[in-house]
Protein backbone atom coordinates (compact mmCIF):
# COMPACT_ATOMS: atom_id res chain seq x y z
CA UNK A 1 0.00 0.00 0.00
CA UNK A 2 1.33 3.44 -0.93
CA UNK A 3 0.15 6.74 0.56
CA UNK A 4 -0.08 9.34 -2.22
CA UNK A 5 -1.42 12.13 -0.02
CA UNK A 6 1.76 14.16 -0.40
CA UNK A 7 1.90 13.88 -4.19
CA UNK A 8 1.84 17.14 -6.16
CA UNK A 9 -1.59 18.77 -5.96
CA UNK A 10 -3.77 18.09 -8.96
CA UNK A 11 -7.50 17.68 -9.34
CA UNK A 12 -8.47 14.26 -10.57
CA UNK A 13 -11.95 12.77 -10.45
CA UNK A 14 -13.50 9.32 -10.50
CA UNK A 15 -10.36 7.82 -8.93
CA UNK A 16 -12.53 5.46 -6.91
CA UNK A 17 -14.34 4.29 -10.05
CA UNK A 18 -11.78 4.21 -12.87
CA UNK A 19 -10.52 2.14 -14.46
CA UNK A 20 -13.67 0.07 -14.80
CA UNK A 21 -13.00 -3.64 -15.14
CA UNK A 22 -15.76 -4.84 -17.45
CA UNK A 23 -15.51 -8.38 -16.14
CA UNK A 24 -16.19 -7.15 -12.62
CA UNK A 25 -18.56 -4.26 -13.33
CA UNK A 26 -21.67 -6.44 -13.30
CA UNK A 27 -20.54 -7.99 -10.03
CA UNK A 28 -20.16 -4.53 -8.49
CA UNK A 29 -23.65 -3.53 -9.66
CA UNK A 30 -25.27 -6.59 -8.09
CA UNK A 31 -23.17 -6.10 -4.95
CA UNK A 32 -24.44 -2.50 -4.74
CA UNK A 33 -28.05 -3.74 -4.97
CA UNK A 34 -27.31 -6.24 -2.20
CA UNK A 35 -25.77 -3.44 -0.14
CA UNK A 36 -28.93 -1.39 -0.58
CA UNK A 37 -31.05 -4.21 0.85
CA UNK A 38 -28.89 -4.25 3.99
CA UNK A 39 -28.16 -0.54 4.34
CA UNK A 40 -31.46 1.22 3.64
CA UNK A 41 -32.89 0.23 7.06
CA UNK A 42 -29.66 1.45 8.67
CA UNK A 43 -29.75 4.91 7.10
CA UNK A 44 -33.38 5.22 8.19
CA UNK A 45 -32.14 4.42 11.67
CA UNK A 46 -29.37 6.99 11.43
CA UNK A 47 -31.97 9.61 10.50
CA UNK A 48 -33.79 8.65 13.68
CA UNK A 49 -30.55 9.13 15.68
CA UNK A 50 -30.11 12.56 14.10
CA UNK A 51 -33.69 13.53 14.93
CA UNK A 52 -34.39 14.08 11.22
CA UNK A 53 -37.38 12.97 9.10
CA UNK A 54 -36.84 9.34 8.11
CA UNK A 55 -36.74 10.12 4.39
CA UNK A 56 -33.63 12.27 4.88
CA UNK A 57 -31.74 9.11 5.73
CA UNK A 58 -32.38 7.99 2.15
CA UNK A 59 -31.23 11.38 0.90
CA UNK A 60 -27.76 10.74 2.43
CA UNK A 61 -27.24 7.77 0.11
CA UNK A 62 -28.21 9.59 -3.05
CA UNK A 63 -26.58 12.94 -3.91
CA UNK A 64 -23.80 12.81 -1.25
CA UNK A 65 -22.91 9.25 -2.24
CA UNK A 66 -22.64 10.25 -5.90
CA UNK A 67 -20.57 13.34 -5.00
CA UNK A 68 -17.98 11.25 -3.18
CA UNK A 69 -17.85 8.71 -6.00
CA UNK A 70 -17.00 11.60 -8.35
CA UNK A 71 -14.40 13.47 -6.25
CA UNK A 72 -13.08 10.88 -3.77
CA UNK A 73 -10.20 8.44 -4.25
CA UNK A 74 -11.12 5.40 -2.16
CA UNK A 75 -12.66 2.52 -4.14
CA UNK A 76 -14.32 1.13 -1.01
CA UNK A 77 -15.44 3.96 1.29
CA UNK A 78 -19.22 4.31 1.71
CA UNK A 79 -20.00 7.96 2.47
CA UNK A 80 -23.48 8.28 3.95
CA UNK A 81 -25.28 8.84 7.24
CA UNK A 82 -23.34 7.58 10.26
CA UNK A 83 -24.35 7.09 13.88
CA UNK A 84 -21.39 8.98 15.40
CA UNK A 85 -21.80 12.19 13.40
CA UNK A 86 -25.60 11.94 13.64
CA UNK A 87 -25.31 11.83 17.42
CA UNK A 88 -22.87 14.74 17.51
CA UNK A 89 -25.31 16.87 15.52
CA UNK A 90 -28.43 15.87 17.47
CA UNK A 91 -26.82 16.45 20.86
CA UNK A 92 -26.56 20.19 20.14
CA UNK A 93 -29.22 20.93 17.53
CA UNK A 94 -31.99 19.39 19.67
CA UNK A 95 -31.55 22.34 22.04
CA UNK A 96 -31.96 24.88 19.21
CA UNK A 97 -35.12 23.63 17.46
CA UNK A 98 -37.73 20.84 17.77
CA UNK A 99 -36.45 17.60 16.23
CA UNK A 100 -37.83 16.92 12.76
CA UNK A 101 -39.09 20.48 12.26
CA UNK A 102 -38.27 22.64 9.25
CA UNK A 103 -35.97 24.76 11.42
CA UNK A 104 -34.21 21.63 12.63
CA UNK A 105 -33.67 20.42 9.05
CA UNK A 106 -32.18 23.83 8.20
CA UNK A 107 -29.79 23.49 11.15
CA UNK A 108 -28.77 20.07 9.87
CA UNK A 109 -28.04 21.49 6.44
CA UNK A 110 -25.91 24.29 7.88
CA UNK A 111 -23.86 21.82 9.98
CA UNK A 112 -23.23 19.82 6.81
CA UNK A 113 -22.22 22.99 4.93
CA UNK A 114 -19.87 24.15 7.70
CA UNK A 115 -18.36 20.67 7.87
CA UNK A 116 -17.85 20.76 4.10
CA UNK A 117 -16.06 24.11 4.43
CA UNK A 118 -13.72 22.74 7.13
CA UNK A 119 -13.01 19.67 5.01
CA UNK A 120 -12.27 21.85 2.00
CA UNK A 121 -9.80 23.90 4.05
CA UNK A 122 -8.22 20.65 5.23
CA UNK A 123 -7.81 19.59 1.60
CA UNK A 124 -6.35 22.94 0.51
CA UNK A 125 -3.77 22.86 3.30
CA UNK A 126 -3.20 19.08 2.98
CA UNK A 127 -4.25 18.33 6.55
CA UNK A 128 -4.93 14.65 5.97
CA UNK A 129 -2.28 13.87 8.59
CA UNK A 130 -4.73 15.12 11.27
CA UNK A 131 -6.36 11.69 11.06
CA UNK A 132 -3.33 10.33 12.92
CA UNK A 133 -3.96 12.48 16.00
CA UNK A 134 -7.03 10.60 17.22
CA UNK A 135 -5.65 7.40 18.67
CA UNK A 136 -7.41 4.11 18.12
CA UNK A 137 -7.74 3.71 21.89
CA UNK A 138 -9.78 6.84 22.50
CA UNK A 139 -11.69 6.28 19.26
CA UNK A 140 -12.83 2.90 20.61
CA UNK A 141 -13.79 4.63 23.86
CA UNK A 142 -15.63 7.40 22.04
CA UNK A 143 -17.65 4.99 19.90
CA UNK A 144 -18.43 2.94 23.00
CA UNK A 145 -19.82 6.04 24.66
CA UNK A 146 -21.84 6.91 21.55
CA UNK A 147 -23.20 3.36 21.45
CA UNK A 148 -24.33 3.60 25.08
CA UNK A 149 -25.86 7.05 24.57
CA UNK A 150 -27.75 6.05 21.42
CA UNK A 151 -28.97 2.83 23.08
CA UNK A 152 -30.40 4.85 25.95
CA UNK A 153 -31.95 7.39 23.56
CA UNK A 154 -33.91 4.60 21.84
CA UNK A 155 -35.43 3.17 25.03
CA UNK A 156 -38.36 5.58 24.99
CA UNK A 157 -39.58 4.47 21.55
CA UNK A 158 -38.80 0.83 22.36
CA UNK A 159 -40.98 0.93 25.49
CA UNK A 160 -43.69 3.08 23.87
CA UNK A 161 -43.25 6.11 26.13
CA UNK A 162 -42.35 9.75 25.62
CA UNK A 163 -39.15 10.76 27.42
CA UNK A 164 -39.09 14.50 28.32
CA UNK A 165 -35.30 14.87 28.02
CA UNK A 166 -33.08 15.54 24.97
CA UNK A 167 -30.62 12.94 23.68
CA UNK A 168 -27.72 14.88 25.23
CA UNK A 169 -28.99 13.99 28.75
CA UNK A 170 -28.48 10.24 28.68
CA UNK A 171 -28.47 9.65 32.42
CA UNK A 172 -31.71 11.58 32.88
CA UNK A 173 -33.28 9.63 30.02
CA UNK A 174 -32.23 6.32 31.51
CA UNK A 175 -33.48 7.26 34.99
CA UNK A 176 -36.83 8.35 33.56
CA UNK A 177 -37.36 5.09 31.63
CA UNK A 178 -36.43 2.96 34.65
CA UNK A 179 -38.73 5.00 36.87
CA UNK A 180 -41.69 4.64 34.49
CA UNK A 181 -41.42 1.00 33.45
CA UNK A 182 -44.98 0.45 34.69
CA UNK A 183 -46.18 2.81 31.92
CA UNK A 184 -44.59 0.80 29.10
CA UNK A 185 -46.91 -0.04 26.19
CA UNK A 186 -46.84 -3.84 26.10
CA UNK A 187 -47.67 -4.37 22.37
CA UNK A 188 -44.93 -1.88 21.44
CA UNK A 189 -42.46 -3.57 23.79
CA UNK A 190 -43.32 -7.02 22.42
CA UNK A 191 -42.82 -5.87 18.82
CA UNK A 192 -39.51 -4.23 19.77
CA UNK A 193 -38.27 -7.39 21.50
CA UNK A 194 -39.14 -9.45 18.41
CA UNK A 195 -37.25 -7.04 16.13
CA UNK A 196 -34.13 -6.89 18.33
CA UNK A 197 -34.05 -10.68 18.80
CA UNK A 198 -34.43 -11.29 15.05
CA UNK A 199 -31.63 -8.87 14.09
CA UNK A 200 -29.18 -9.96 16.78
CA UNK A 201 -29.93 -13.61 16.11
CA UNK A 202 -29.37 -13.22 12.37
CA UNK A 203 -26.06 -11.42 12.98
CA UNK A 204 -24.86 -14.36 15.03
CA UNK A 205 -26.14 -17.11 12.72
CA UNK A 206 -26.17 -15.63 9.21
CA UNK A 207 -24.82 -12.06 9.02
CA UNK A 208 -25.19 -11.86 5.23
CA UNK A 209 -28.99 -12.09 5.36
CA UNK A 210 -30.68 -8.64 5.09
CA UNK A 211 -32.81 -9.26 8.17
CA UNK A 212 -33.22 -5.51 8.94
CA UNK A 213 -34.81 -5.08 5.48
CA UNK A 214 -37.08 -8.09 6.11
CA UNK A 215 -38.04 -6.56 9.47
CA UNK A 216 -38.83 -3.18 7.89
CA UNK A 217 -40.88 -4.65 5.02
CA UNK A 218 -42.65 -7.11 7.30
CA UNK A 219 -43.54 -4.50 9.93
CA UNK A 220 -44.79 -2.07 7.27
CA UNK A 221 -47.04 -4.78 5.79
CA UNK A 222 -48.31 -5.82 9.22
CA UNK A 223 -48.83 -2.19 10.28
CA UNK A 224 -50.97 -1.43 7.21
CA UNK A 225 -52.91 -4.69 7.42
CA UNK A 226 -53.67 -4.60 11.15
CA UNK A 227 -53.68 -0.81 11.58
CA UNK A 228 -51.02 -0.64 14.30
CA UNK A 229 -51.67 3.07 14.84
CA UNK A 230 -55.22 2.38 16.09
CA UNK A 231 -53.79 -0.06 18.65
CA UNK A 232 -51.49 2.52 20.20
CA UNK A 233 -48.31 1.58 18.29
CA UNK A 234 -46.76 4.81 17.03
CA UNK A 235 -45.88 4.98 13.32
CA UNK A 236 -43.89 7.46 11.23
CA UNK A 237 -46.91 8.96 9.50
CA UNK A 238 -47.05 10.58 6.02
CA UNK A 239 -43.65 11.27 4.43
CA UNK A 240 -42.71 13.53 1.55
CA UNK A 241 -41.76 11.37 -1.40
CA UNK A 242 -39.80 12.13 -4.53
CA UNK A 243 -36.27 13.37 -5.01
CA UNK A 244 -34.71 15.66 -2.40
CA UNK A 245 -35.40 19.38 -2.75
CA UNK A 246 -32.40 21.56 -3.58
CA UNK A 247 -32.17 24.60 -1.30
CA UNK A 248 -29.75 26.64 0.80
CA UNK A 249 -30.01 25.99 4.58
CA UNK A 250 -31.39 29.22 6.04
CA UNK A 251 -30.39 29.89 9.67
CA UNK A 252 -29.88 32.95 11.85
CA UNK A 253 -26.45 34.39 12.56
CA UNK A 254 -26.64 33.25 16.20
CA UNK A 255 -27.57 29.73 15.12
CA UNK A 256 -24.66 29.80 12.68
CA UNK A 257 -22.25 30.62 15.52
CA UNK A 258 -23.79 27.95 17.76
CA UNK A 259 -23.28 25.33 15.06
CA UNK A 260 -19.58 26.01 14.40
CA UNK A 261 -18.38 23.83 17.33
CA UNK A 262 -20.76 21.07 16.21
CA UNK A 263 -19.31 21.16 12.70
CA UNK A 264 -15.78 21.11 14.14
CA UNK A 265 -16.61 17.99 16.16
CA UNK A 266 -18.12 16.34 13.07
CA UNK A 267 -15.02 17.32 11.09
CA UNK A 268 -12.69 15.60 13.57
CA UNK A 269 -14.79 12.43 13.61
CA UNK A 270 -15.06 12.34 9.81
CA UNK A 271 -11.31 12.79 9.35
CA UNK A 272 -10.51 10.05 11.86
CA UNK A 273 -13.11 7.46 10.86
CA UNK A 274 -12.95 7.97 7.11
CA UNK A 275 -9.16 7.83 6.94
CA UNK A 276 -9.06 4.73 9.12
CA UNK A 277 -11.70 2.90 7.04
CA UNK A 278 -10.11 3.89 3.70
CA UNK A 279 -6.66 2.76 4.84
CA UNK A 280 -7.85 -0.58 6.19
CA UNK A 281 -9.52 -1.66 2.95
CA UNK A 282 -6.85 -0.16 0.68
CA UNK A 283 -4.26 -2.18 2.58
CA UNK A 284 -6.39 -5.31 2.29
CA UNK A 285 -6.49 -4.98 -1.51
CA UNK A 286 -2.96 -3.54 -1.95
CA UNK A 287 -4.23 -0.22 -3.31
CA UNK A 288 -2.86 3.32 -3.01
CA UNK A 289 -4.25 5.69 -0.39
CA UNK A 290 -4.86 9.37 -1.14
CA UNK A 291 -6.22 10.81 2.10
CA UNK A 292 -6.33 14.38 0.79
CA UNK A 293 -8.33 13.37 -2.29
CA UNK A 294 -10.75 11.51 -0.01
CA UNK A 295 -11.08 14.68 2.10
CA UNK A 296 -12.06 16.58 -1.06
CA UNK A 297 -14.65 13.90 -1.79
CA UNK A 298 -15.99 14.15 1.75
CA UNK A 299 -16.21 17.94 1.41
CA UNK A 300 -18.19 17.55 -1.82
CA UNK A 301 -20.46 14.94 -0.21
CA UNK A 302 -21.26 17.17 2.76
CA UNK A 303 -21.88 20.17 0.51
CA UNK A 304 -24.28 17.97 -1.46
CA UNK A 305 -25.96 16.93 1.80
CA UNK A 306 -26.35 20.57 2.82
CA UNK A 307 -28.10 21.56 -0.41
CA UNK A 308 -30.25 18.40 -0.69
CA UNK A 309 -32.06 18.77 2.61
CA UNK A 310 -30.25 16.18 4.71
CA UNK A 311 -27.61 15.99 7.43
CA UNK A 312 -23.86 15.53 7.72
CA UNK A 313 -22.37 12.40 6.10
CA UNK A 314 -19.28 10.42 6.97
CA UNK A 315 -17.08 7.69 5.56
CA UNK A 316 -18.70 5.00 7.68
CA UNK A 317 -16.46 2.09 8.75
CA UNK A 318 -19.46 -0.16 9.41
CA UNK A 319 -21.15 0.53 6.09
CA UNK A 320 -17.84 0.24 4.24
CA UNK A 321 -17.38 -3.18 5.83
CA UNK A 322 -20.92 -4.11 4.76
CA UNK A 323 -20.12 -3.04 1.20
CA UNK A 324 -16.96 -5.15 1.20
CA UNK A 325 -18.88 -8.18 2.47
CA UNK A 326 -21.51 -7.61 -0.22
CA UNK A 327 -18.75 -7.78 -2.85
CA UNK A 328 -18.26 -4.17 -4.00
CA UNK A 329 -14.71 -3.41 -5.16
CA UNK A 330 -15.20 0.09 -6.56
CA UNK A 331 -17.52 3.09 -6.29
CA UNK A 332 -19.59 1.55 -9.08
CA UNK A 333 -21.25 -0.55 -6.38
CA UNK A 334 -22.07 2.60 -4.40
CA UNK A 335 -23.57 4.21 -7.51
CA UNK A 336 -25.79 1.13 -7.96
CA UNK A 337 -26.84 1.57 -4.33
CA UNK A 338 -27.77 5.20 -5.07
CA UNK A 339 -29.83 4.07 -8.08
CA UNK A 340 -31.85 1.71 -5.86
CA UNK A 341 -32.47 4.60 -3.44
CA UNK A 342 -33.81 6.73 -6.31
CA UNK A 343 -36.34 4.00 -7.09
CA UNK A 344 -37.41 3.85 -3.44
CA UNK A 345 -37.78 7.64 -3.26
CA UNK A 346 -39.83 7.85 -6.44
CA UNK A 347 -42.10 4.85 -6.04
CA UNK A 348 -41.97 3.34 -2.55
CA UNK A 349 -41.59 6.17 -0.03
CA UNK A 350 -45.36 6.36 0.64
CA UNK A 351 -45.16 2.95 2.31
CA UNK A 352 -42.73 4.26 4.93
CA UNK A 353 -45.59 6.07 6.72
CA UNK A 354 -46.69 2.71 8.16
CA UNK A 355 -43.27 1.93 9.69
CA UNK A 356 -43.60 1.73 13.51
CA UNK A 357 -41.26 3.96 15.51
CA UNK A 358 -40.41 1.05 17.78
CA UNK A 359 -39.16 -1.01 14.81
CA UNK A 360 -36.85 1.79 13.75
CA UNK A 361 -35.74 2.24 17.37
CA UNK A 362 -35.03 -1.49 17.61
CA UNK A 363 -32.87 -1.35 14.46
CA UNK A 364 -30.99 1.67 15.82
CA UNK A 365 -30.56 -0.09 19.17
CA UNK A 366 -28.84 -3.03 17.48
CA UNK A 367 -26.61 -0.61 15.54
CA UNK A 368 -25.68 1.15 18.78
CA UNK A 369 -24.91 -2.12 20.56
CA UNK A 370 -22.62 -3.01 17.66
CA UNK A 371 -20.63 0.19 18.27
CA UNK A 372 -19.55 -1.14 21.68
CA UNK A 373 -16.52 -3.14 20.61
CA UNK A 374 -16.06 -5.45 23.58
CA UNK A 375 -13.28 -7.43 21.92
CA UNK A 376 -11.21 -4.29 21.30
CA UNK A 377 -11.78 -3.12 24.86
CA UNK A 378 -10.63 -6.49 26.19
CA UNK A 379 -7.54 -6.37 24.00
CA UNK A 380 -6.69 -2.85 25.15
CA UNK A 381 -7.16 -3.83 28.79
CA UNK A 382 -4.89 -6.86 28.52
CA UNK A 383 -2.16 -5.09 26.55
CA UNK A 384 -2.23 -1.58 28.02
CA UNK A 385 -4.24 -0.92 31.22
CA UNK A 386 -3.38 2.79 31.05
CA UNK A 387 -4.87 3.14 27.58
CA UNK A 388 -7.91 1.13 28.72
CA UNK A 389 -8.50 3.75 31.41
CA UNK A 390 -8.35 6.47 28.74
CA UNK A 391 -10.93 4.60 26.67
CA UNK A 392 -13.28 4.30 29.67
CA UNK A 393 -12.85 7.97 30.59
CA UNK A 394 -13.72 8.96 27.01
CA UNK A 395 -16.79 6.70 26.98
CA UNK A 396 -17.97 8.05 30.34
CA UNK A 397 -17.52 11.64 29.16
CA UNK A 398 -19.67 11.02 26.08
CA UNK A 399 -22.47 9.53 28.20
CA UNK A 400 -22.32 12.07 31.02
CA UNK A 401 -21.46 15.38 29.33
CA UNK A 402 -22.45 14.75 25.70
CA UNK A 403 -20.98 13.70 22.39
CA UNK A 404 -19.73 17.13 21.37
CA UNK A 405 -17.59 17.46 24.50
CA UNK A 406 -16.67 13.79 24.28
CA UNK A 407 -15.01 14.14 20.88
CA UNK A 408 -13.03 17.15 22.09
CA UNK A 409 -11.93 15.17 25.13
CA UNK A 410 -10.97 12.26 22.85
CA UNK A 411 -8.69 14.51 20.79
CA UNK A 412 -7.23 16.11 23.92
CA UNK A 413 -6.51 12.72 25.51
CA UNK A 414 -4.84 11.47 22.34
CA UNK A 415 -2.56 14.51 22.21
CA UNK A 416 -1.89 14.41 25.95
CA UNK A 417 -0.86 10.77 25.73
CA UNK A 418 1.58 11.62 22.97
CA UNK A 419 2.98 14.59 24.91
CA UNK A 420 3.25 12.46 28.06
CA UNK A 421 5.44 9.92 26.24
CA UNK A 422 7.67 12.76 25.03
CA UNK A 423 7.63 14.53 28.39
CA UNK A 424 8.77 11.49 30.37
CA UNK A 425 10.41 9.18 27.84
CA UNK A 426 12.17 5.92 28.61
CA UNK A 427 15.74 6.55 29.72
CA UNK A 428 18.51 3.97 30.10
CA UNK A 429 22.09 3.54 31.23
CA UNK A 430 24.48 0.96 29.85
CA UNK A 431 25.51 -1.40 32.67
CA UNK A 432 27.67 -4.55 32.65
CA UNK A 433 25.67 -7.76 32.97
CA UNK A 434 26.77 -9.80 36.07
CA UNK A 435 27.03 -13.06 34.13
CA UNK A 436 28.87 -11.97 30.98
CA UNK A 437 30.20 -8.51 31.71
CA UNK A 438 28.69 -7.21 28.47
CA UNK A 439 27.12 -3.77 28.59
CA UNK A 440 23.35 -3.90 28.41
CA UNK A 441 20.77 -1.07 28.61
CA UNK A 442 18.89 -0.90 31.95
CA UNK A 443 16.43 1.70 33.28
CA UNK A 444 18.28 4.78 34.49
CA UNK A 445 18.51 4.60 38.28
CA UNK A 446 20.79 6.64 40.58
CA UNK A 447 23.91 4.67 41.39
CA UNK A 448 24.06 2.88 38.04
CA UNK A 449 27.41 3.16 36.26
CA UNK A 450 28.65 1.79 32.98
CA UNK A 451 32.29 1.41 34.03
CA UNK A 452 34.63 3.01 36.59
CA UNK A 453 34.59 6.73 35.86
CA UNK A 454 32.01 6.37 33.05
CA UNK A 455 28.22 6.66 32.59
CA UNK A 456 26.62 6.09 29.17
CA UNK A 457 23.09 7.55 29.25
CA UNK A 458 20.33 7.24 26.65
CA UNK A 459 17.39 9.68 26.46
CA UNK A 460 14.44 8.26 24.51
CA UNK A 461 12.88 11.38 22.99
CA UNK A 462 13.57 14.73 21.37
CA UNK A 463 14.59 17.48 23.77
CA UNK A 464 12.14 20.37 24.03
CA UNK A 465 10.88 22.93 26.51
CA UNK A 466 8.65 20.48 28.42
CA UNK A 467 11.21 17.74 29.10
CA UNK A 468 14.57 19.54 29.27
CA UNK A 469 14.30 19.92 33.07
CA UNK A 470 13.53 16.20 33.39
CA UNK A 471 16.68 15.48 31.35
CA UNK A 472 18.82 17.79 33.48
CA UNK A 473 17.43 16.52 36.78
CA UNK A 474 17.99 12.86 35.90
CA UNK A 475 21.54 13.47 34.66
CA UNK A 476 22.32 15.35 37.90
CA UNK A 477 20.92 12.48 40.00
CA UNK A 478 22.98 9.91 38.10
CA UNK A 479 26.18 11.95 38.56
CA UNK A 480 25.55 12.78 42.23
CA UNK A 481 24.89 9.09 43.03
CA UNK A 482 27.93 7.77 41.16
CA UNK A 483 29.71 5.10 43.21
CA UNK A 484 33.14 6.55 42.47
CA UNK A 485 34.91 9.48 40.78
CA UNK A 486 33.28 10.25 37.44
CA UNK A 487 35.42 11.37 34.51
CA UNK A 488 33.15 11.00 31.49
CA UNK A 489 29.41 11.36 30.89
CA UNK A 490 28.44 10.04 27.44
CA UNK A 491 25.01 10.89 25.99
CA UNK A 492 23.68 8.29 23.54
CA UNK A 493 21.66 10.68 21.34
CA UNK A 494 20.28 8.02 18.97
CA UNK A 495 16.66 8.92 19.82
CA UNK A 496 17.12 12.70 19.76
CA UNK A 497 16.39 14.30 16.39
CA UNK A 498 15.30 17.77 17.46
CA UNK A 499 16.37 20.40 19.98
CA UNK A 500 14.43 23.60 20.57
CA UNK A 501 15.66 26.93 21.93
CA UNK A 502 14.60 26.33 25.56
CA UNK A 503 16.17 22.87 25.70
CA UNK A 504 19.38 24.22 24.12
CA UNK A 505 19.75 26.86 26.82
CA UNK A 506 19.18 24.23 29.53
CA UNK A 507 21.65 21.84 27.88
CA UNK A 508 24.33 24.53 27.60
CA UNK A 509 23.98 25.30 31.32
CA UNK A 510 24.22 21.60 32.18
CA UNK A 511 27.38 21.13 30.10
CA UNK A 512 29.00 24.20 31.70
CA UNK A 513 28.13 22.81 35.14
CA UNK A 514 29.66 19.41 34.37
CA UNK A 515 32.80 21.01 32.98
CA UNK A 516 33.16 22.98 36.22
CA UNK A 517 32.99 19.64 38.06
CA UNK A 518 35.81 18.32 35.83
CA UNK A 519 33.47 15.85 34.09
CA UNK A 520 33.91 15.49 30.36
CA UNK A 521 30.75 15.37 28.22
CA UNK A 522 30.56 13.43 24.95
CA UNK A 523 27.68 12.97 22.53
CA UNK A 524 27.46 9.79 20.45
CA UNK A 525 25.11 8.73 17.63
CA UNK A 526 24.41 12.37 16.71
CA UNK A 527 22.39 12.49 13.47
CA UNK A 528 22.54 15.34 10.96
CA UNK A 529 19.33 16.97 12.21
CA UNK A 530 20.49 17.08 15.83
CA UNK A 531 23.96 18.25 14.76
CA UNK A 532 22.40 21.13 12.85
CA UNK A 533 20.43 22.18 15.95
CA UNK A 534 23.53 21.88 18.15
CA UNK A 535 25.51 24.08 15.76
CA UNK A 536 22.75 26.66 15.53
CA UNK A 537 22.18 26.93 19.29
CA UNK A 538 25.86 27.11 20.23
CA UNK A 539 26.08 23.71 21.91
CA UNK A 540 28.85 22.60 19.55
CA UNK A 541 30.95 25.54 20.71
CA UNK A 542 30.22 24.81 24.39
CA UNK A 543 31.02 21.11 24.28
CA UNK A 544 33.66 21.24 21.57
CA UNK A 545 33.38 19.96 18.03
CA UNK A 546 35.76 17.10 18.83
CA UNK A 547 33.36 15.75 21.46
CA UNK A 548 30.44 15.11 19.09
CA UNK A 549 30.40 11.80 17.21
CA UNK A 550 28.25 9.97 14.67
CA UNK A 551 28.63 6.63 16.46
CA UNK A 552 28.78 5.54 20.07
CA UNK A 553 31.94 3.55 19.42
CA UNK A 554 33.79 6.76 18.51
CA UNK A 555 32.50 8.53 21.62
CA UNK A 556 33.68 5.68 23.85
CA UNK A 557 37.05 5.62 22.12
CA UNK A 558 37.41 9.34 22.85
CA UNK A 559 36.74 8.53 26.51
CA UNK A 560 39.53 5.96 26.38
CA UNK A 561 37.32 2.89 26.89
CA UNK A 562 36.19 -0.01 24.75
CA UNK A 563 32.84 -1.69 25.33
CA UNK A 564 32.91 -5.45 26.02
CA UNK A 565 29.84 -5.60 23.72
CA UNK A 566 31.45 -3.59 20.91
CA UNK A 567 30.73 -6.43 18.51
CA UNK A 568 27.00 -5.88 19.07
CA UNK A 569 26.07 -2.97 16.78
CA UNK A 570 22.47 -3.12 17.96
CA UNK A 571 23.61 -1.98 21.39
CA UNK A 572 26.07 0.69 20.32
Amino acid sequence: MRDTSESPARLSVLKGLLPIDRSRALRDVFAGISLASMDIPQVLGYARIAGMPAVTGLYTVFVPLVAFAFFGASRHLVVAADSATATIFASRASALAPMGSADYVALAGMVALLTAALLLLARIFKLGFLADFLSRTVLVGFLTGVGIQVSIAMLGDMFGMTVPYPSSRSLAQFAYVIGHLANAHLPTLALTALVVAAILGSKALSPRLPIPLVVVVGSIAASKTFDFASHGISVLGPLAGGLPPLRFPDVTWQQFLDLVPVAASCFVMIIAQSAAAARVFAQQYHEDVDTNADILGLAAANAAAAFSGTFVVNGSPTQTAMAERAGTRSQLGQLAFAAVVVIVLLFLSAWLQYLPHCVLAGIVFTIAIGMINVQSLKAIRSESPGEFTLALVTAAAVVMVGVEHGILLAVALSLMRHVRHSYRPHTMVLEPAPSTGRWLPVPAQPGTMTAPGLIVYRFGSDLFFANDHFFTAEVSRLIDAASGPLHWFVVDAGAITDLDYSAARTLNDLIDNLHERKIGVLFGRVNRYLRSDMDRHGITQTIGDSNIFETLHEALAAAGVRSPSAHEPGVL
